[in-house]
């Protein structure tokens, strides 16, 4: 008896039917990532059943200019990206993309998923027409700015701090530039 093949790892546009396990990542990389940087009780509040209907209402009034790309294998979603537009406008000149989110179930990581799924959405940004890109990070997420440093991403010296119920934590801004050579 021969098993059936495992299906390959794909990347591919997001469908309201994934945002319950969009969702599942979500919160699991919270829990994963923000450990010990955030407060115990806002990562222990959060519940995928909310976190999936607020991603069905994203999906239901995002506009053409946003994305959002799951990386699948298996049939099973382990990573998502999400980006589009800078949400800061003028506020960095000549920029004009934004990863907004990206997230990878923390039992699937250094897999390659991240990386596939940050250039995945250089690409489109760079399809979009932006020659450079910008994300937010936590300042002390040192796990999260060094996997973007060394994909070419850096700290443009930009900060703000970022608000949340209960608290609030400062933020970078990681900045690269989408024109690859030639």
């Amino acid at each position: 008896m021969t098993s059936a093949p495992e299906s390959p790892a794909r990347i591919r546009p997001a469908v309201v039917a994934d945002a319950r396990s969009i969702a599942v990542v979500h919160v699991a990389g919270w829990r994963s990532a923000y450990a010990g940087l955030l407060p115990a009780g806002l990562l222990a509040g959060l519940d995928v059943d909310r976190r999936a209907a607020r991603w069905r209402e994203r999906f239901a009034e995002m506009p053409d200019s946003v994305f959002v790309l799951v990386f699948e294998e298996d049939g099973q979603i382990r990573a998502f990206v999400s980006g589009g537009p800078s949400r800061e406008g003028a506020g960095l000149p000549g920029v004009g993309g934004e990863v907004y989110a990206i997230y990878v179930d923390p039992a699937y990581q250094g897999r390659g998923a991240g990386t596939r799924l940050l250039e995945a959405a250089a690409r489109r940004l760079a399809g979009a027409g932006y020659a450079q890109a910008s994300l937010w990070v936590l300042t002390e997420n040192t796990p999260a700015r060094g996997f973007y440093e060394s994909r070419g991403w850096h700290w443009d010296g930009t900060e703000h701090e970022w608000t949340y119920e209960g608290g609030s934590s400062m933020e970078v801004r990681y900045v690269t530039d989408l024109a690859g050579p030639g």
